[in-house]
């Protein structure tokens, strides 16, 4: 600070969230990291300022009362997005964004003032690497490695989670390569959620993984008996509601680990939004081949997806050819399929004028002037910084402090991320493949079933078995709670025949019953008013 002032962040790597009180200046200088791995949020108003790495922190705090921010719980509620802008779902509490700073000032007789600015420049989307396939993977893997290297730095035993997928399965093998054995028992301790339905279960993966570094495994088995039992206590940790019951699962894992004495924990989050690793951006990719006229790859796509994922071609027509019709048509679609599986639930008087704003998705990439998602490139860069990885780093950090261990991500240190932004498609999915460049990039690392797996779950739980059988009557329960607690916010009608539909095997369970029910145990946990 004292060398180079507020500049000093752009030469920090790594995770962070600091406040410096130049008693020089008589100022306070606030900053986050780029990605906001770690949180930060901030109060101003008549009564002062104030800054904290926990919201529960602030609700103590004179004038400031526990009150529901509407448009953000609707965000949550319709799309499942969270934390994509600075506004929280509490009414008047910000959190700086990553890559932000702030600087508070005051004479001692006026108000206090608050400005606040980026410091870290998103980089342009439109900037491509010209690299080969061969190029791409080799600085690809030297860069992830250097990653992994930084992030083994410690005085204490570090582990990993271990899914068995392509990211987390990576970094064991890259950690267990650097560290290798200690006195002949395994260097590097793995923690892992199993289920007994197949399902969701990846038991196979990840023992291809530990039988190849010899790591010390730690299996946990989540229980469904669990999760309401632990519901309060882990929303109470998160501050916010939370979208579905990985994140419980998550939780068991890092509890599992703090049982095993491991206090670092290095994880696979941010693979995916960089590298195009989710199956539903498949709709971006084989639009633009239609566009492109590049119909024999856009037929060994349909091909390959079917073998490999089991994804119907009609369904995979259906989802390609929205994109390629007018405009006015595409909405009308779009709007048409909410209304068959939305039950209008979220028409009510209390969200009546949110229909008429813009989209979580819109008001996201506005924020941080990032260009509208229209294909890979910029569904890459809008899931970085303002989307996905941002509620999956909110998540992590919570669950992880919780039980008073560092949770560590190594694919989000910055100079990878910037390479991984500034690959172009073809680099990430072709056919079949999705993060094309990180498997080229493991070849001999990883083991070959991992690498070559084309399956993707997701850290996910069984809830579709869970909600319909143990947990049924509790669902139900969490609805009517919630509905009681804030009498008018939902149209109670269409709630209860949408829990009725997914619980009594009707259509299938998805995350918005779950994101009704923790709503509650939210305002609960809280004692949020509207």
């Amino acid at each position: 600070w004292e060398e180079w002032g507020e500049h000093c962040v752009e030469r920090f790597r790594g995770m962070f969230a600091l406040l410096i009180w130049d008693k020089v200046k008589q100022h306070l200088f606030a900053a986050r990291d780029r990605f906001g791995i770690k949180p930060l949020y901030m109060v101003a108003n008549g009564k002062g300022v104030a800054f904290a790495s926990e919201i529960k922190q602030l609700l103590g705090l004179s004038g400031l009362q526990g009150r529901m921010n509407l448009p953000r719980v609707y965000d949550f509620l319709s799309s499942g997005i969270a934390d994509h802008t600075a506004e929280t779902m509490f009414e008047e509490v910000l959190q700086l964004r990553g890559g932000e700073c702030a600087v508070a000032k005051t004479d001692g007789k006026g108000p206090i003032e608050v400005k606040l600015r980026r410091w870290y420049a998103i980089m342009d989307p439109n900037r491509h690497l010209m690299l080969s396939e061969s190029e791409a993977a080799e600085q690809f893997r030297a860069l992830l490695i250097d990653a992994v290297r930084i992030h083994l730095r410690s005085d204490v035993p570090v582990g990993s989670c271990l899914s068995g997928g392509l990211d987390s399965s990576s970094i064991v093998c890259l950690m267990t390569d650097m560290l290798g054995s200690q006195n002949g028992r395994a260097s590097v301790n793995t923690v892992s959620a199993c289920y007994a339905e197949k399902s969701v279960d990846e038991r196979p993966f990840m023992e291809s993984v530990v039988r190849k570094t010899h790591a010390s495994p730690h299996y946990i088995f989540p229980r469904a008996e669990d999760v309401f039992a632990r519901a309060e206590k882990i929303t109470w940790h998160q501050d916010e509601p939370f979208g579905s019951t990985s994140i419980f699962a998550q939780w068991c894992v890092f509890e599992e680990a703090k049982r095993a004495g491991v206090k670092v924990m290095l994880d696979g989050q941010g693979a995916d939004e960089q590298l195009a690793g989710y199956h539903a951006w498949y709709w971006y990719y084989m639009s633009d081949l239609a566009r492109r006229r590049r119909y024999a790859m856009l037929i060994r796509t349909i091909v390959e997806r079917q073998r490999s994922h089991g994804v119907p071609w009609r369904s995979q027509l259906q989802q390609f050819a929205v994109p390629l019709l007018p405009a006015a048509l595409q909405k009308f679609l779009r709007r048409q399929h909410q209304a068959i599986f939305r039950h209008d639930w979220l028409q009510s008087d209390a969200f009546a004028a949110m229909a008429s704003l813009p989209g979580p998705v819109q008001r996201a990439t506005e924020e941080l002037d990032l260009p509208p998602v229209t294909d890979i490139a910029t569904a890459c860069f809008a899931f970085t910084f303002a989307l996905n990885l941002q509620q999956l780093l909110h998540w992590e950090d919570r669950n992880s402090m919780a039980h008073s261990i560092e949770a560590r991500v190594p694919f989000v240190d910055h100079p990878l991320v910037e390479f991984s932004l500034g690959l172009g498609n073809a680099h990430k999915m072709v056919a079949g493949d999705t993060k094309r460049v990180l498997r080229r990039a493991m070849s001999g690392i990883l083991p070959d079933d991992v690498r070559d797996r084309r399956d993707k779950l997701g850290f996910t739980t069984p809830e579709q078995i869970w909600f319909r059988g143990p947990l049924k009557r509790q669902m139900f329960d969490g609805v009517e709670a919630t509905l009681a607690r804030f009498p008018g916010l939902l149209n109670a009608e269409g709630t209860r025949a949408l829990a009725a539909d997914m619980l009594d095997g009707r259509r299938l369970v998805d995350f918005s019953l779950w994101r009704i029910v923790n709503l509650g145990i939210w305002a609960k946990c809280f004692d949020i008013g509207l």
